[in-house]
């Protein structure tokens, strides 16, 4: 039976760190760090994202700022908006909630958030800088670290080992795939297109899985003792809950759970993490301004 990697507990001790060191810095005089959301249109999970963020700067002492736009918004009042939160001293990080509506350049507003500002770790010179030895991001994208956070607990070194990252998105697959390269493992990136997935995934040491398929990854996937990081946050039909869905990950919970090492549950692991990581980027983003 896998051990179950607290994402929650984690996530806790995390808040917990930046709210004393968002105090300390307080004490001595210091500007209290800011984060600006960006959000266009009406989506409504991002509506609850961005509010779930609010509400956690509140909790650490960082002010937040929130910014909404109409869906029709043009490129050119996105980038001003992004333009006029760069040169607000207030301001230490600057987050766009994505997906943005279709009409509009993603990577262009990205682009325009300043590099010391970028709390999301997606401005193209951040991901450039994790992508190359020798080099490194002023922000990691929140997910991808606070996956690493949580594989730290059950494999301290990732040297050597074998680790299979299952899809490929900018957000989550890509920036994954390059940590797990930096911290020395072999790293298959797999997606759509791969053959015999089964058997590929089953080479895998360390398996995270950020696909976006509720339970695609079965028992019979999953190398015995395997570390498994089930990214994954699935709405499945259950008339029997009072809601009409439960939330499962890209991974049949159940069966792996008998076969792996050690498994993060949905919800409750990797969830809690993105946004834990997302005020330490803040608190580091005010550290940096204020030196």
């Amino acid at each position: 039976m896998a051990q179950i990697i607290d994402g929650k507990a984690v996530a806790e001790q995390i808040r917990a760190d930046v709210a004393r060191e968002v105090a300390l810095m307080v004490r001595a005089g210091k500007q209290q760090p800011g984060l600006a959301t960006v959000l266009v249109g009406e989506n409504p999970a991002s509506q609850v994202y961005v509010k779930s963020k609010q509400k956690a700067c509140a909790e650490v002492g960082i002010q937040s700022f929130g910014h909404v736009l109409p869906a029709n918004a043009s490129q050119a009042e996105v980038e001003d908006l992004v333009a006029r939160l760069n040169a607000d001293p207030e301001v230490n990080g600057i987050l766009v909630q994505l997906p943005l509506p279709v009409h509009l350049d993603e990577q262009q507003v990205l682009k325009a958030i300043q590099i010391e500002k970028d709390v999301d770790g997606f401005h193209p010179i951040n991901i450039g800088r994790l992508a190359q030895k020798g080099r490194d991001p002023l922000f990691i994208p929140c997910t991808p670290a606070g996956v690493m956070e949580l594989l730290a607990l059950s494999m301290p070194s990732l040297e050597g080992v074998n680790a299979v990252v299952l899809g490929r998105s900018n957000i989550v697959g890509m920036p994954v795939a390059l940590l797990l390269v930096r911290a020395n493992a072999t790293v298959t990136i797999c997606h759509s297109r791969t053959k015999n997935l089964p058997d590929v995934v089953r080479q895998a040491d360390v398996l995270v899985a950020a696909v976006g398929k509720a339970e695609m990854v079965r028992g019979s996937w999953v190398k015995p003792g395997a570390i498994v990081i089930d990214v994954g946050i699935n709405r499945v039909e259950d008339a029997s809950l009072p809601k009409g869905y439960r939330l499962v990950g890209d991974v049949a919970y159940d069966e792996v759970k008998e076969v792996a090492g050690a498994i993060t549950p949905v919800p409750g692991g990797v969830g809690p993490m993105t946004i834990a990581m997302l005020l330490k980027n803040t608190l580091r983003a005010a550290q940096i301004a204020q030196p």
